[in-house]
């Protein structure tokens, strides 16, 4: 269990790993320091002859030293502040109360409320409804923001759980007659709640595994906190990149060291066009690598901006530009490299974002995609923008087919789904949209 000292106890609050320690381990090694024969600066100060007196807050030396934490708690809760979504997360639940508390049944529930389907796991069946149960449902609408509460304290007494519906439907089965529930709240709306239900041999809870719990309670917290915070950052990344993927803007993002974090289907197509060439690389998969051309500017970028970091003022975003990073033979291909640094005092370092263009498509010469088409292009697929650009250069069905390499039926059927998608009825009205 644990064992927190005073100043301890007030670090709970935090709900991080901090809190798992207190100052007697500081005092500990401080003792191990002095074993080895190391000296302090009170202990210097008293073998000069000053008088040396403990001011508040000084560590005293603590003889029979038990542990702060339960070895048996260290790694399941390494293991809760490791996880990343939701099952790493019930999966360190239920390894952190089988280390602390024994039970018979965990349920841990998210997402209560009527916007998003409900998420349940349990170690053993419960059916479902159990927290629109009454008393639990009268229970929560009447005290939000509660914690912790026993089973046994939402019914008069032992014999009228034992008569009740709620019991009968949820704890019979199981076997089970004591029970806790713990409850995690964003402002007055519940986000998830821990269900620990025990045996009549097991018996209900003590005060200290209750101590424990609530103990435990700002873990389990951060824990959500963080899986919530990635769990968005996740989604936006998501449909960001889906966005991304559909635009015909090559786009490559890559890392300090110069591995890919981010590529786009239209830059590995550029890629390939770097290396193949645009009649090879219609008719091969687009696995290129990064052009070595544009490794090479990015590492001579690098030295620049090392170069330039110390007459950087803090505080001060760093953004690299290089223009016109071109292929040794085809002229029309062309990149711009962007290293950037979100701000100067942060502690991860800068990324590249590279801007590729193929300024000529199918030996027709064209001017670099407007902003003004990248909102009608992003409504339709890969292969619906190659036709749509076709139909620009002013090429019959027949001609798109034996570019495109489609069967005519198939070209008819993507420019009437661009019809349909962009709601335009006609060719020209098409090209004057694309203009």
């Amino acid at each position: 269990m644990f064992k927190l000292s005073r100043s301890g106890a007030a670090r709970w609050s935090q709900g991080n790993l901090g809190c798992l320690f207190d100052r007697r381990i500081f005092e500990r090694f401080r003792n191990i320091a002095l074993s080895n024969g190391e000296t302090t600066k009170p202990q210097l100060r008293e073998d000069k002859g000053e008088d040396v007196r403990p001011s508040k807050g000084n560590l005293r030396a603590v003889d029979n030293l038990e542990p702060v934490v339960d070895p048996a708690l260290e790694r399941p809760l390494l293991s809760l502040h490791r996880a990343m979504d939701i099952n790493s997360f019930w999966k360190a639940v239920q390894q952190v109360l089988s280390a602390g508390i024994p039970n018979r049944v965990v349920r841990l529930t998210l997402q209560h409320n009527p916007i998003s389907p409900l998420i349940a796991r349990w170690t053993r069946f419960i059916p479902r409804g159990f927290f629109a149960a009454e008393p639990l449902k009268s229970y929560i609408t009447e005290k939000p923001g509660s914690k912790v509460v026993r089973l046994g304290d939402l019914f008069s007494n032992r014999s009228s759980l034992l008569k009740s519906t709620f019991y009968r439907r949820h704890m019979k089965r199981q076997k089970c007659v004591h029970g806790v529930i713990v409850f995690f709240w964003k402002r007055s709306r519940l986000i998830c709640a821990i269900a620990i239900m025990r045996t009549g041999k097991q018996g209900d809870l003590s005060l200290a595994e209750m101590e424990l719990l609530r103990q435990l309670y700002p873990q389990f917290l951060t824990a959500l906190r963080r899986i919530e915070s990635l769990e968005r950052e996740r989604s936006v990344r998501t449909d960001f990149e889906e966005f991304l993927g559909r635009l015909p803007l090559p786009t490559i993002v890559l890392r300090w060291n110069l591995k890919p974090i981010y590529q786009n289907r239209a830059a590995r197509e550029f890629c390939a066009v770097w290396e193949k060439g645009p009649d090879e690389a219609k008719r091969t998969k687009a696995t290129s690598p990064i052009p070595s051309e544009i490794l090479d500017r990015c590492r001579r970028l690098k030295q620049q901006w090392a170069e330039a970091q110390p007459q950087t003022l803090p505080g001060l975003g760093i953004d690299f530009k290089v223009k016109d990073v071109r292929h040794p033979r085809l002229s029309n291909l062309r990149a711009t490299i962007h290293l950037k640094r979100l701000k100067s005092g942060g502690v991860a370092p800068p990324h590249f974002l590279i801007e590729c263009e193929d300024l000529c498509r199918n030996g027709v010469s064209s001017h670099r995609v407007g902003f003004s088409r990248l909102a009608v292009l992003a409504r339709l697929t890969r292969r619906e923008q190659e036709v749509a650009r076709l139909v620009c250069n002013g090429q019959s069905n027949k001609e798109i087919a034996d570019t495109a390499h489609l069967s005519l039926a198939m070209v008819k059927k993507h420019i009437h789904t661009i019809f349909r998608k962009l709601e335009v009825p006609s060719r020209s009205r098409l090209v004057a949209m694309m203009l």
